[in-house]
């Protein structure tokens, strides 16, 4: 039968293949570690079908599992989110290396930058088989890096292999390469928000491009590097802070299993930096803890970016497919001033 909308399924059909180099012959055996009810597991699901492989499909992420899969149905494809890596990158040297990952061929990962040092100790894991996209469900464009390339421009996200790149200032005028600003796609085939014209109108440019709301820069040769969410951004003493630069800091931390980085209000600064951390083990959290991750912190942070705040908690809030609930931290601690002015 045909696609319902086979023009919404020609990016994602055309990375896998051309771009990833995914098999069309049936002999793909794909590891889904994410529930599919977000937008990016049941679209690799889909196209795994739609090109004859087959889908090995968890309940839920495991580490461990993860890799025990991948060796007793000789995977060859998977898609993952950098939360994945910092797990499995966590797990003891002998656990990690106990699983025989030879039948692994390509390994996808998007929905949130990867911390540099994360991505080289991956591809020095798995070989360059760890290759890049940058994407949205609305389908504006799409970027894709190679491991060679990656390893050449660390921290990229690639060139744009569907539409093409613009990076606009405040006042909407494309920026020189090395200057962040909001990262527009120009494409021929663009979408509008259901029901939603204002949303739409927010993610158009005056010339006709839209944005997924992200925050980046090009560099000289034309690859995308992704700074933060515009949404995440925090305004302290009039400084524009990107937090997924002191979250990628921290989770390179032995001690620490993850990290989210908020702006909560302060009636100083307008808002303070404000670091939520889950220590691998509880036991360890406290003020020596905090300590030790201010020193960690400093050689590579100016001061107003250094947290004003440590909170350690057993867990954080992120969705079963590894994105991280930002919003629900900053209203918990928007809640908490406003009773302390009350």
């Amino acid at each position: 039968p045909a696609d319902p909308d086979p023009q919404a399924a020609v990016p994602l059909v055309g990375l896998a293949v051309m771009g990833a180099g995914m098999p069309t012959d049936g002999s793909m055996i794909y590891l889904s570690p994410a529930p599919l009810y977000h937008a990016a597991p049941i679209g690799w699901c889909s196209v795994v079908h739609r090109l004859g492989g087959t889908v090995v499909m968890m309940e839920r992420f495991d580490p461990e599992e993860a890799l025990a899969a991948i060796e007793k149905y000789k995977v060859t494809d998977s898609q993952w989110v950098p939360t994945h890596f910092v797990r499995f990158l966590k797990l003891d040297p002998a656990v990690r290396t106990r699983y025989d990952l030879s039948s692994h061929q390509r390994a996808l990962h998007a929905a949130a930058p990867c911390p540099v040092p994360i991505k080289q100790e991956m591809i020095a894991w798995w070989g360059p088989i760890v290759n890049e996209y940058y994407a949205g469900s609305e389908g504006i464009g799409m970027t894709l890096i190679r491991s060679a390339d990656w390893l050449s421009h660390p921290g990229s996200v690639g060139k744009a292999i569907y539409g093409t790149l613009h990076i606009c200032g405040p006042d909407g005028a494309e920026v020189a390469a090395g200057e962040d600003g909001l990262i527009y796609f120009e494409n021929a085939l663009l979408p509008t928000y259901h029901n939603d014209p204002a949303k739409t109108a927010e993610a158009m440019h005056p010339k006709g491009w839209m944005t997924l709301g992200d925050i980046g820069h090009l560099d000289g040769d034309g690859f995308l590097y992704l700074t933060d969410r515009k949404s995440h951004m925090i305004i302290s003493g009039g400084v524009n802070i990107y937090p997924q630069e002191i979250e990628n800091l921290l989770v390179t931390h032995a001690k620490v299993m993850d990290a989210a980085v908020i702006g909560a209000p302060c009636p100083d600064l307008g808002e303070k930096v404000v670091a939520v951390v889950q220590p691998r083990d509880m036991a360890d959290a406290g003020p020596a803890l905090e300590a030790e991750l201010r020193e960690f912190l400093a050689p590579s942070l100016s001061k107003i970016k250094m947290p004003k705040l440590f909170d350690f908690r057993p867990e954080l809030p992120r969705e079963a497919n590894g994105k991280l609930y930002k919003r629900e931290l900053r209203d918990e601690y928007a809640a908490k001033a406003k009773e302390a002015a009350e």
